[in-house]
C-alpha cells in the first residue's frame, strides 16, 4: 500500500482460498485503466492457493529459507502450476539450516523447466523478480 494508493483487501472469512468472483468484486475499487500490473496475493498456506483460477495470468510461488528446504517437495502442488518460483530471504542462507541444493533438486524433480529466482526482500535483492515482471507485463501488453 505505500508504493500504490491502488490496494483493495479482500477478506475471505473462514475460507482458505481467494476465489475469481472474490477478486472480480475487490477489482470494482481499482481503476484499471490506472494501472500496468495488478497482483493477487493469496496469502496462507502453501496448498489451497494453487488451485483456483482468478483469471491471472500467471502464478507465483514463494519459499522462504526460514522455512526449510524440503517445503518445495512437501507442497508440489505449489511448484507444478507456478510459473516462478522466488525463494526469498536468501541474506539468511548460511544462518538458518538450508541447503539451495536440494531445495533446487526438489524443484526440478517437480518441473524442470521452473525458474527459481532467489531474492530479499529485507536486502532489496529483488532484481531477477522485478525483471520477470517487467517482462511479463511488457508480453501479456504486447499481445492484448
Amino acid at each position: 500500500a505505500r508504493h500504490t494508493a491502488q490496494v483493495a483487501q479482500i477478506n475471505t472469512g473462514k475460507a482458505c482460498p481467494l476465489d475469481a468472483t472474490q477478486v472480480r468484486q475487490a477489482m470494482r475499487a481499482i481503476d484499471l485503466s490506472a494501472i500496468d500490473l495488478l497482483v493477487i496475493e493469496n496469502v496462507g498456506n502453501l496448498i489451497c492457493p494453487v488451485g483456483f483460477d482468478l483469471g491471472q495470468d500467471a502464478k507465483v510461488g514463494m519459499f522462504s529459507v526460514t522455512e526449510g528446504d524440503d517445503k518445495a517437495a512437501k507442497h508440489p502442488h505449489l511448484v507444478i502450476a507456478a510459473d516462478v518460483i522466488l525463494l526469498n530471504k536468501i541474506d539468511l542462507l548460511g544462518v538458518v539450516p538450508f541447503d539451495a541444493r536440494v531445495f533446487a533438486e526438489d524443484v526440478r524433480s517437480l518441473r524442470p523447466d521452473a525458474d527459481i529466482m532467489e531474492v530479499s526482500a529485507r536486502t532489496g535483492a529483488l532484481d531477477p523478480w522485478l525483471r520477470w515482471l517487467r517482462e511479463s507485463a511488457s508480453a501479456v501488453a504486447a499481445s492484448a
